[in-house]
């Protein structure tokens, strides 16, 4: 079976935006900052036009919610979700953990997730029904189902380091086999592989983990946030595991 069109259509914007990403990172990178005091590059911004351009040209009627533009059509059947680096200060500083992340939702549910990691060197890609692939290599979380003999890597902790989960989390980690903190698409294309068995984040913006949440799920993963609700527009936290491990590290990081 063949790609739909919007996954095709996704894999050549993830190409388009990769030329332009590896462009800019071989010559001089200087960054600004966002009203948020997020960091933003030219590469950013032109990498998100490459995108929007393939997007426009055949599927002109599609929402499109950006990081690096203003959201458009938001209430449309298909909505793209895209950020153009996520890694913006990976990138800024020159060592290749960033990615291009693009995710189409249909009727407020994730159908489609493209994650190209364009100086790391690999791409993963999903659409609902139809596997997760890595390189065009079929994809398949592990059969772990003990945390003690579990792999578990985390991101962007700090609400979780400040907050009342705190000490159930350093309660979880002494009973892990090994911890690890893997980081941004890394841990989430590991993940899908088999290679690790859990995913830990507490400070995230949907469009940073759409398409992961796609490729993780047909892998045959299971995607929340810490309090075991599906992710949305709104998520700010995330639970991602084997789907075995899920129930057991989320009862953990409530006890």
């Amino acid at each position: 079976m063949g790609n739909s069109p919007r996954l095709d259509a996704a894999l050549a914007a993830a190409a388009s935006a990769a030329e332009v990403i590896r462009r800019h990172y071989a010559g001089h990178v200087s960054a600004r900052a966002k009203p948020d005091g997020s960091p933003v590059t030219d590469a950013d911004v032109a990498a998100e036009q490459a995108i929007r351009a393939i997007v426009a040209e055949r599927f002109p009627d599609d929402g499109f919610y950006g990081e690096e533009s203003e959201a458009e059509h938001m209430d449309a059947e298909h909505v793209w979700l895209v950020d153009p680096i996520d890694g913006t200060k990976a990138f800024v500083r020159r060592y290749p953990m960033f990615s291009t992340q693009i995710a189409v939702r249909r009727q407020g549910r994730l159908e489609i997730g493209v994650s190209c990691a364009p100086v790391y060197g690999e791409t993963a890609w999903a659409e609902r029904g139809a596997g997760a692939y890595l390189d065009g290599a079929r994809l398949a979380v592990s059969d772990v189902d003990r945390i003690e003999r579990a792999a578990l890597s985390t991101g962007n902790l700090r609400t979780l380091a400040g907050g009342p989960r705190w000490p159930a989390f350093g309660r979880l980690v002494s009973r892990l086999d090994r911890v690890r903190g893997y980081g941004d698409f890394l841990h989430y294309h590991l993940l899908a592989a088999g290679r690790i068995d859990a995913v830990l984040e507490s400070d995230i913006n949907i469009l940073d983990v759409a398409a992961l949440a796609v490729i993780v799920e047909e892998a045959g993963g299971r995607v929340t946030d810490l309090e075991g609700r599906p992710i949305g527009l709104e998520t700010r936290s995330i639970v991602a595991t084997n789907g075995r491990l899920h129930e057991a590290i989320l009862g953990a990081l409530a006890a």
